[in-house]
């Protein structure tokens, strides 16, 4: 008969891990505190109307395709998946940059900006192409256990790249503000200014322009429904509105965890929740990290999102625009270096509707907006509503439309919001910044140090941040397990 394994929350990552461990034989339940599984990637419906609370961007699908192939599924059996064209707007003070769903596409874009710019793209995005390869053969799929994970033949050929930055590499091939931005944006998924991460990330720009934006008939929360259904095929038991109260430890090890009052014992416990407070929930002698280990490390933002339900169609809009017609490097500062509300904030407007009719009825928009903010900033209604006037401005102005008149209804989510729902530090929404001294073996360990069979999975540890790395992350702790048991 199997381990019995417990899974705190209902993520990509633990909802990953749950499917790998059902498939190699544990027996698994899974605990999530919401009503709902899916984490930081739950789904917002109301009058008719559908929303992705969280990951709204299918990128990678490789990766997707990768952990369903494990199972010998795919994706077509559990949702349609549609590539966008364009795949995204960038509204700039003085032009509008679209992205294609291809190179030519793209490279025509960049002739028009600036004649000449298609040659160093091509190089750029071949170079990035290698590093996509490096990475996802060869790095993410080490559990962070060891500097020397980082060591093979073909990252000892690129080092340099793990101390210069994407920033400094973006700008040394190309001059216009405009294109220096769009390079730039793909990294902010990381969690981290492009100035303070390694230029081998720059695989992203590969992700974004080799592979596509892609889109669920849906929503992104079709993938945390299959996922779900898979974990169920497997075996898994999942029990919602169950929110732990204390990982139970004795002599060193593991035994289960308290529910709701009740006692659940498991042989080894997987925690998807947020690391930090998932270490909470064991006595002080237990955790392996400190309250200031945590305070000094860099965080991806937290967010300010609006979901709004309109009752017309948009114009002059895509299923994803940015909004990048301010300051970049003001808002970033105001981000990481000098963490407050910020001045003139870019943002992101999302209206899936334009290309799938079930997200809204019909003649209608759903649309939802995030402004990237600092964490643990003070969070009151008066200052979403101040940002979301601030914004709306913005938007009216750049897309020529007045549309606070077609506004149904409208919700907020912000810092608060992030620690009620999902116990997140300080309210991030993405975890930890994959910096240069937070990635791979410097990020929280898979495995607890001090707790033997307690396990972590998620944004927090390895790989880092973002929905294809959180797929890897569940698969990194599965095999871990494995290997120890």
């Amino acid at each position: 008969m199997g381990k019995d394994c417990i899974v705190i929350g209902s993520g990509f990552s633990s909802l990953s891990a749950a499917c790998y461990l059902a498939k190699d034989g544990f027996n698994v339940t899974l605990f999530e505190k919401n009503d709902s599984v899916g984490g930081r990637a739950s789904q917002f419906t109301k009058d008719g109307f559908t929303f992705d609370m969280g990951p709204s961007w299918y990128w990678m699908p490789d990766i997707f395709d990768k952990f369903f192939s494990d199972f010998n599924k795919q994706t077509s059996d559990y949702y349609q998946l549609d590539k966008l064209d364009p795949a995204y707007k960038i509204f700039f003070a003085d032009d509008i940059i679209t992205i294609g769903d291809t190179m030519e596409k793209i490279c025509e874009e960049f002739e028009r900006v600036e004649k000449g710019s298609s040659i160093a793209l091509k190089k750029f995005i071949d170079k990035a192409q290698e590093n996509y390869d490096i990475a996802i053969n060869k790095i993410v799929l080490r559990p962070g256990l060891s500097p020397l994970e980082l060591v093979t033949k073909e990252t000892i050929l690129k080092v340099d790249q793990f101390f210069k930055t994407i920033s400094s590499q973006v700008r040394k091939s190309f001059k216009n503000p405009k294109l220096v931005s769009t390079l730039e944006f793909p990294v902010l998924f990381l969690g981290a200014k492009p100035s303070n991460t390694p230029s081998f990330y720059n695989f992203m720009n590969f992700a974004d322009f080799g592979l596509g934006t892609w889109h669920p008939k849906g929503g992104m929360y079709q993938v945390i429904k299959a996922m779900q259904q898979l974990a169920q095929e497997l075996g898994v038991t999942i029990h919602t509105n169950s929110a732990i109260d204390n990982i139970n430890v004795e002599h060193g090890q593991v035994k289960g965890v308290s529910c709701n009052g009740k006692f659940h014992r498991a042989d080894m416990v997987i925690s998807g929740a947020d690391y930090h407070h998932t270490e909470q929930l064991l006595e002080d002698k237990f955790r392996q990290y400190s309250a200031s280990y945590w305070d000094k490390k860099v965080f991806a933002p937290s967010s300010l999102l609006f979901y709004i339900g309109f009752d017309t169609k948009l114009k002059n809009v895509e299923h994803h625009n940015l909004f990048f017609d301010t300051d970049f490097e003001l808002h970033a500062q105001e981000i990481y270096d000098d963490p407050k509300w910020p001045t003139s904030p870019l943002f992101y407007a999302n209206f899936p509707s334009v290309t799938d009719a079930t997200m809204a009825p019909e003649n209608n928009e759903a649309g939802f907006f995030l402004v990237p903010i600092a964490t643990n900033l003070t969070d009151t209604q008066e200052l979403r509503d101040q940002y979301f006037d601030m914004i709306m401005d913005r938007f009216e102005q750049r897309t020529g439309q007045k549309i606070r008149n077609n506004i149904i209804f409208k919700e907020t989510f912000c810092v608060k919001d992030f620690i009620e729902r999902y116990n997140s530090y300080k309210g991030n929404a993405y975890g930890m910044a994959n910096t240069l001294t937070q990635t791979a073996f410097l990020r929280p360990n898979l495995k607890s140090k001090k707790v033997k069979n307690l396990y972590f999975t998620g944004q927090l540890t390895v790989p880092g941040p973002g929905v294809p790395p959180a797929l890897i992350s569940g698969k990194l702790v599965s095999e871990l397990i494995r290997t120890n048991n």
